[in-house]
């Protein structure tokens, strides 16, 4: 649908209404700016919720890979050549042994519960990126030197270089019946991993001292599997989990935070489907805003009309103006969004300084920071979506602009 220089020329004209006509140049105003809005929180929203997925998925399965091959009764005593397996399984990136075992920990007469972690020297050397304080080089076979999370380390006060004392209750029998066994280690690092569960909970160190603390001896509870794609892990480990029938038990990553993940899309699915309405809203404003310019402009219209302007010419200016007003509040909704993901944690400070209310609570949200991930088809779609609506709101004010009878305007002129 092209539009000769004459009917570009009026569509502009109506844009911007001239003097006299206030009220329909603020309805207009209004309605570029429900537009904007409206594509605005699509946008942040979306955004964010993507943002909150991805950052959660990335720390849960860069802390515990794809999926956890666990042994029944938490001991696999030929965990050598299991991981040999597993590692020749198509599809597999990396496999690592691992000790995990929920145990307490005391420093200064404070207890917390506590994860403790064994991993390798190499998984060890992954959280260098991670830490705030120490060096997790200091953490290796021998050393008896530990690293913490810095929440764990807020919680029991205690920081690089402390003592803690560690508290397994399964320690040794002995006449008088069963003796916890606690063992102390030096804080070598902190780190943060940006989940507060997480953060709050973890002792991490090398397997060995893993193995000391808990008495299994040369033995490991799970193996930590990474695969060549996240989304497809349950195909590629279906063949592991068959050959480990019976002796050990395959999770992938979807079934053990099936919760959170299954909240977060139905969340998701229910927040687009809200907001869509708002730009329904923005095109209810564009409609109302066309049919006051046709009414304004009836004059005009029957003028156009016996000038020789047919009714395609006059459906064509009506639609362009109406579709204009929701092309321009899209764009600006755009980049509107785009300005507010930018600086989104300054604007949520401030907003909870202003409030008085800790808007972002880490211990509820799971993350440290508030995250932001863009899509871009599902940027594509909210544009679709608007300019869709846009379109079909102008189509009711152009047909009756183009049915606009002008002798019976003219007559009473």
């Amino acid at each position: 649908m092209f539009l000769s220089p004459f009917e570009w020329m009026i569509a502009k004209r109506y844009l911007w209404p001239g003097k006299g006509e206030g009220f329909i140049k603020l309805v207009a105003g209004i309605s570029i700016g429900v537009v904007m809005l409206s594509v605005a929180m699509l946008v942040i929203v979306m955004s964010v919720m993507n943002g909150f997925r991805a950052e959660l998925l990335d720390k849960i399965v860069g802390l515990n890979g794809h999926a956890i091959v666990q042994a029944y009764g938490g001991r696999l005593d030929n965990w050598e050549s299991v991981l040999t397996d597993i590692r020749e399984t198509d599809g597999v990136v990396k496999a690592s042994p691992l000790i995990e075992q929920p145990l307490l920990v005391t420093f200064n007469g404070r207890v917390e519960a506590a994860l403790v972690r064994g991993n390798t020297q190499a998984d060890l050397d992954e959280f260098a990126d991670k830490v705030v304080m120490g060096d997790m080089a200091s953490i290796k076979p021998g050393a008896d030197k530990v690293a913490i999370g810095a929440r764990l380390a807020e919680n029991i006060g205690a920081r690089v270089g402390d003592t803690i004392t560690v508290i397994n209750p399964a320690g040794r029998s002995t006449p008088f019946g069963t003796v916890p066994r606690q063992v102390g280690y030096e804080i070598g690092a902190i780190f943060e991993i940006g989940l507060y569960d997480y953060d709050g909970a973890f002792i991490v160190m090398p397997i060995p001292q893993a193995q000391t603390l808990l008495l299994t001896g040369d033995t490991i509870g799970m193996i930590e599997v990474t695969t060549e794609d996240a989304e497809r892990v349950t195909e590629i480990m279906a063949p592991v989990e068959k050959r480990l029938a019976g002796i050990a038990i395959v999770r992938t990553w979807q079934q053990i935070n099936s919760s959170i993940f299954e909240a977060l899309q139905v969340e998701r699915v229910a927040m687009f489907f809200a907001l869509s309405f708002m730009v329904l809203v923005a095109a209810f404003n564009i409609l109302s805003s066309l049919v006051m310019l046709v009414r304004a402009k009836t004059r005009d219209i029957a003028i156009m009309r016996t000038m020789g302007a047919g009714r395609q010419s006059i459906i064509k200016i009506f639609v362009t103006t109406g579709f204009t007003v929701g092309a321009i509040g899209t764009v600006a909704g755009l980049a509107f969004g785009a300005l507010v993901l930018t600086f989104r944690q300054p604007i949520l400070a401030v907003i909870s300084t202003v409030t008085g209310q800790d808007l972002w609570d880490p211990s509820i949200r799971f993350l440290t920071e508030l995250p932001s991930k863009t899509d871009p088809w599902e940027i594509f779609g909210i544009v679709a979506l608007a300019l869709i609506l846009s379109f079909l709101a102008t189509l009711y004010p152009a047909l009756k602009a183009a049915n606009t009878d002008p002798v019976q305007v003219l007559r009473y002129e």
